[in-house]
């Protein structure tokens, strides 16, 4: 018998994965160009040509020793490119502040493993990625969910204060964010350390940012270690390096943590006792390597466009998002029911309820761009069966599909 623990967790699953998987299902059925797959925020780039070349050229002139263990922190000189990355004139990052992880998933786990005693509290602002509550619990931890502001789903400040009691023990932001690509400004992480040292204990505030570079219009993500005391950061190149098969992040450690020291050490014993060890050597590396590559960013930009305006002409509710991979989509009713709707008329999308948020539905725009055109006209006849369009499918002026 396996555990009850993991024997519910089997019943509930993944959204986004049963998404996923009926995908899948109707392509195998319809063939992949007759069924729209926005469920799953995996990025259709190629890696930039830097991790190709750094690939390349440490699998034909490989280091001695390369593939033998390291320090369960990572290499002194991955971590140190990594610690430089992250340094300005007024916050030098050293490498000690640096742990080499899994992902960010295996920074976050890594991070809570360091902090959470049983019963302790983390945070969460809906909507958020359904895995960070999996995450706490895999500590002994009690996810607290705090909604944020209605339609601009920025933090509200209140129901954070509300929620802290004598066990909180950290918050988890995420900005860009998923689902909503909403991008916190300075003010609003200043206005969070602020509400953070206010309280009578310590609280660690963890940001998960895997799509700090993928933002759109000009705009910059603000480093969040400027304006956050107590941070610790989870990162990963999943998605600014098109890598995230490669499982590669780290954990950093701002260098003004009350608890530098003792946290940075916590993280890296952390890593190895999960049963990660360290982060794959290999890539590392690469990322060593190509630390300043960059994404196509304007390719998902203009995707992006793309899609907000097929989805607003099919009269849906939707901010046009900052930053990640994302519309956050009013839905017309339960979110679940919709996206029942939604997979006859071969759209998957994934309900908000998965993040917390009921109500919404979330479109992936890391697709193709023959994807999104193609899509047009089955989102103009969900539309129209809402009541939303009024125009009917047949009507839509012909476009030049993209290649």
């Amino acid at each position: 018998m396996i555990s009850k623990n993991m024997a519910d967790r089997l019943v509930s699953g993944s959204l986004i994965r049963k998404m996923f998987e009926e995908g899948n299902r109707l392509k195998s059925l319809y063939g992949e160009d007759s069924v729209f797959d926005f469920s799953i925020g995996n990025p259709d780039l190629e890696p930039p040509e830097e991790v190709s070349r750094a690939l390349c050229s440490l699998a034909l002139s490989p280091t001695p020793g390369m593939h033998g263990y390291m320090s369960n922190s990572g290499y002194l000189s991955t971590r140190t490119a990594v610690a430089d990355s992250l340094s300005t004139p007024g916050i030098i990052v050293p490498p000690e502040a640096i742990c080499m992880t899994v992902g960010a998933a295996g920074a976050m786990n890594a991070v809570l493993k360091s902090v959470l005693d049983p019963g302790d509290e983390v945070i969460l602002l809906s909507p958020f990625f359904m895995e960070y509550t999996n995450y706490i619990e895999n500590h002994c931890g009690i996810p607290v969910i705090v909604p944020t502001e209605p339609d601009t789903f920025l933090p509200d400040f209140q129901g954070i204060s509300a929620a802290i009691g004598p066990k909180t023990k950290a918050i988890v932001i995420n900005s860009p964010n998923n689902p909503s690509g909403v991008l916190y400004s300075e003010e609003t992480l200043r206005k969070l350390n602020d509400l953070i040292l206010s309280v009578d204990h310590l609280i660690h505030v963890i940001s998960d940012e895997p799509y700090r570079e993928l933002v759109y219009d000009g705009k910059h993500a603000p480093r969040t270690m400027d304006w956050i005391r107590n941070l610790i950061i989870c990162y990963s190149w999943s998605k600014s390096l098109s890598l995230p098969g490669e499982r590669i992040g780290y954990a950093a450690v701002n260098p003004n943590h009350e608890d530098f020291d003792l946290l940075s050490r916590a993280i890296v014993l952390s890593n190895r006792i999960l049963g990660s060890v360290n982060a794959p050597a290999m890539f590392q590396k690469v990322v060593e390597f190509a630390i300043h590559a960059k994404s196509d960013i304007s390719r998902y930009e203009t995707r992006r466009n793309q899609l907000y305006e097929i989805v607003k002409q099919a009269g849906f509710s939707v901010n046009r998002p900052d930053g990640a991979f994302y519309l956050f989509v009013r839905s017309p009713e339960d979110d679940m029911a919709f996206c029942r709707k939604c997979a006859e008329y071969r759209l998957l999308v994934v309900p908000g309820s998965a993040f917390r948020c009921p109500g919404y539905f979330r479109l992936a725009f890391c697709v193709s761009e023959k994807t999104i055109f193609q899509s047009e006209k089955a989102f103009r006849e969900v539309g129209k069966y809402y009541g939303l369009c009024t125009e009917s499918s047949d009507e839509i002026i012909t476009k030049s599909s993209p290649d």
